[in-house]
């Protein structure tokens, strides 16, 4: 399709149909349509292309201004082999993840875009937006695409990628923040000389000297030091208003900037015509207050926001291999570059690392969601949130760093679905709430002006200033990021935020047995006395498995020298097997072993099986968790109890000391009865939680409201669960769930409060009796007033409840 250049003759006429900018020097005719510069013309023909012009039905003008075109070649440097690897994330040699800050993301409209750049470009299989920390992740066949491709194709669409490789996002805040502070102490300046050098008009009643001198002297050096603050200081509130208005919708900012626009014209013209003093001072307090008040509320949400990136991590517990030999436990976060580490079947690596061992086959669906096992030979890296699916492997950790995108893992899916659907919440608020604020104010400045139009103004400012909707939003954000760090503070880590009201909901809760309210057990053997060198044979293969019956066994029966398995399988439910130097070797239950079932068999009972002969079994007689009785005394006053297990129910008087008569107790269950007893209560509309260990669990923990999975010290972190608990904190569970109750009663009160806070300061504006410079003071102290108020009252929830 051919297009045509013409100069553009009349600016205000002619604007661009993708950004919506003037087409000041020149304008670009294509398809019918009108464009300021060949960027924009190119993004609406690579839009057109890709049948994605829709794009422009969900707003007018939703595109990033073009001018500045990319330069083909300019990402060039992202292609060498030392630069990529740090900004990659994941490879496994056919796909590649990728994150970019975009500071360009602004709307809905970005979202939309951005998560359609499969459909702009086939090679991209996937992209997926965090709006709040303005981030794009994109999967891409790298074999097709290279990654300086990827970033000219955001740029080619208007969201050109910030790229810093000494830790960007770090710097990116720090200046700013800078920025930030910088127009908080030139705002603050001014607003306190502007403040001294009006004393002259605050005692205008007096008999000074040359009063009328000295006033106008003064009103002329408040409008200079007014100026840096209306062009510089208040201009993040201008920007944003305009681009709201550009958009079509009203942001919170636009009765803000709209407040400053019109108190700092009429005190210009007051003081150009010698009409009165100007209220400079009201707005350079304005300007100060609302930046000082925003600043405060970044602060607190970046440190909530870090608190949740790092700190909310899981408990996995890693075996490391030290140099004689032998093994130690330790948690993930403490690892450090070179540590020898031991990843056993079914279990997650915890960190970047190179493989020791001679081959393995990982399961990286966790991260690509393709179920499909990757093999990986010595020498090869290994990412971290990758699945062992092998036996136990050695692996030499190289970043131990990438922990956090292990965590972020876990967290994105939930996250970027609560951010998209919070960032609709928040845009809704602010379009309704600031068109009935600006009705407000029109409806008072038209009555004022009528009745006393010396009011008029100060009831149009003080409405615009005071009536904002900050408040509102910052009611569920801080509370609920200020008991994410309570949880977190005591070992029971939460997925997202809205895991507290699903908590907060539930009346049914499902615990499983094994693993999660026993902790540990004593082994014997029941058969033929076994050999040294057979009980190494069935030590050597359970330490290939994360279960915690295989786990007592390794412990109970090996010597820490363990033989060299290959050959394993885990049949989840059933047993393990494989090849022990040279010998085949079984270890599961009576069926699995024999291919018998006894109804008389003993809970607990793990038949061995060396080269087809069955020796006998091991015994396990359990160890229950400390506080068992309380947990279900207090539990089964508020909700109903089942407990789910796989062994038969020969334990079942004793179990029943421990947790009470009205738990219903439910034995034989194979996995996936779990999952259907699950689905079962819940369309019986039953609100469940799921409490097992992650490992037999992993399809009722993901089926249920909550999934609650319990990590003491081994690495078998379940994607599928909402909560890691450590397993010392189990008879806390009451504890956590009024919490989340408390959590929800402390957001219904201050959203109230803060309710209250805009119809009392809306009825004072309206009357005109409230000043531009106390309403800004006010504006932005209810902000910081619900953010204590949040902040204690779930503080003091929490110590009631002794967390």
């Amino acid at each position: 399709m051919k297009f045509t250049e013409e100069p553009s003759k009349k600016v205000n006429d002619v604007t661009c149909y993708h950004c919506g900018d003037q087409c000041r020097h020149k304008t670009i005719f294509f398809d019918g349509k009108e464009f300021c510069c060949d960027g924009c013309r190119m993004v609406y023909d690579l839009l057109k292309e890709s049948n994605l012009c829709t794009y422009y039905a969900m707003q007018a003008t939703p595109g990033v201004s073009q001018t500045k075109s990319t330069i083909n070649g300019r990402f060039d440097f992202l292609n060498e082999t030392e630069v990529s690897q740090k900004l990659i994330r994941f490879t496994d040699h056919d796909t590649a993840h990728v994150t970019f800050f975009a500071p360009g993301i602004h709307c809905s409209s970005c979202i939309w875009l951005l998560e359609n750049l499969h459909r702009v470009n086939p090679n991209v299989t996937s992209s997926t937006v965090n709006f709040m920390r303005k981030e794009v992740t994109v999967i891409y066949k790298m074999h097709k695409l290279s990654l300086s491709q990827v970033a000219e194709l955001l740029a080619h669409i208007g969201y050109e990628p910030l790229i810093s490789l000494d830790d960007l996002e770090k710097k990116v805040r720090k200046g700013n923040n800078r920025k930030e502070i910088i127009r908080i102490g030139l705002a603050g300046f001014c607003f306190g000389n502007i403040m001294m050098l009006s004393f002259p008009e605050y005692f205008s009643a007096g008999n000074f000297w040359d009063q009328k001198n000295l006033s106008s002297f003064f009103s002329y050096l408040n409008l200079t030091l007014s100026v840096p603050v209306f062009f510089y200081c208040a201009s993040p509130f201008f920007i944003s208003a305009w681009k709201s208005i550009r958009q079509q919708h009203l942001n919170i900012d636009a009765p803000i900037a709209l407040a400053i626009l019109v108190t700092f014209t009429r005190s210009v013209y007051e003081i150009v015509s010698q009409t009165g003093a100007g209220y400079m001072d009201s707005m350079s307090g304005i300007v100060f207050f609302m930046l000082l008040g925003r600043f405060f509320q970044h602060k607190t949400y970046e440190t909530l926001s870090f608190e949740r990136d790092y700190k909310s991590y899981f408990p996995i517990g890693v075996s490391v291999k030290l140099p004689d030999g032998t093994e130690t436990n330790k948690q993930a976060t403490s690892l450090k570059k070179g540590d020898r580490i031991l990843i056993r079947n079914q279990e997650l690596i915890p960190a970047d690392s190179v493989l020791q061992t001679e081959y393995t086959h990982i399961d990286y669906s966790f991260i690509t969601g393709e179920s499909a096992p990757v093999r990986k030979l010595k020498g090869e890296l290994i990412y971290a949130g990758g699945r062992q699916l092998d036996g136990t492997i050695e692996l030499e950790v190289v970043n131990p760093v990438m922990q956090s995108y292990l965590t972020r893992a876990w967290n994105d899916a939930a996250e970027t679905k609560k951010e998209k659907s919070s960032a609709t919440y928040i845009d809704t608020i602010n379009r309704y709430f600031t068109m009935v604020v600006f009705s407000i104010a029109t409806i008072s400045v038209t009555y004022w002006y009528i009745i006393d139009p010396s009011r008029a103004l100060n009831a149009l400012t003080a409405v615009l200033i005071v009536a904002c909707p900050c408040g509102l939003l910052l009611t569920s954000t801080f509370a609920h990021g200020n008991v994410i760090r309570i949880f977190g503070r005591n070992k029971f880590y939460l997925k997202n935020a809205g895991v507290i009201n699903s908590l907060a909901l539930a009346d049914t809760i499902l615990f499983d047995k094994t693993g999660t309210i026993t902790h540990g057990s004593e082994v014997i053997f029941i058969g033929p006395e076994l050999s040294e060198y057979n009980s190494r044979l069935a030590a050597s293969l359970a330490s290939n498995s994360s279960h915690p019956l295989s786990r007592t066994i390794a412990l109970s029966y090996g010597t820490g020298r363990n033989l060299p398995v290959t050959k394993f399988k885990q049949v989840t439910g059933y047993g393990i097997k494989g090849v022990v130097d040279d010998h085949q070797v079984i270890l599961g239950s009576e069926y699995f072993v024999t291919g018998r079932y006894s109804k008389a068999n003993m809970v607990g009972k793990v038949f061995l099986s060396i080269d087809g002969k069955v020796h006998g079994f091991f015994g396990f007689s359990n160890a229950f968790r400390p506080g068992l009785k309380k947990l279900f005394s207090q539990l089964s006053k508020t909700h109903t109890l089942k407990l789910v297990s796989g062994d038969n129910d020969s334990e079942k008087e004793k179990l029943r000391e421990f947790v009470g008569p009205k738990t219903d107790l439910l034995f034989n269950l194979k996995p996936e009865d779990k999952f259907n007893h699950v689905v079962l209560l819940q369309n019986i509309g039953k609100k469940v939680i799921m409490v097992g260990d992650g490992l037999n669990d992993a399809l009722a923990l993901k089926q249920s409201d909550v999934g609650i999975a319990v990590s003491d010290d081994t690495n078998t972190f379940s994607p599928a669960c909402d909560v890691i608990a450590d397993g010392s904190v189990i008879e806390r569970i009451p504890q956590f769930i009024r919490l989340a109750r408390a959590c929800n009663q402390v957001i219904k009160a201050t959203f109230i409060v803060s309710l209250i806070y805009n119809i009392v300061g809306l009825y004072f504006a309206v009357s005109g009796t409230l000043s531009p410079v106390i309403a800004a003071v006010l504006m932005p102290l209810s902000s910081i007033t619900i953010v204590l108020m949040v902040t204690i009252l779930t503080s003091v929830a929490a110590r009631k409840n002794a967390l």
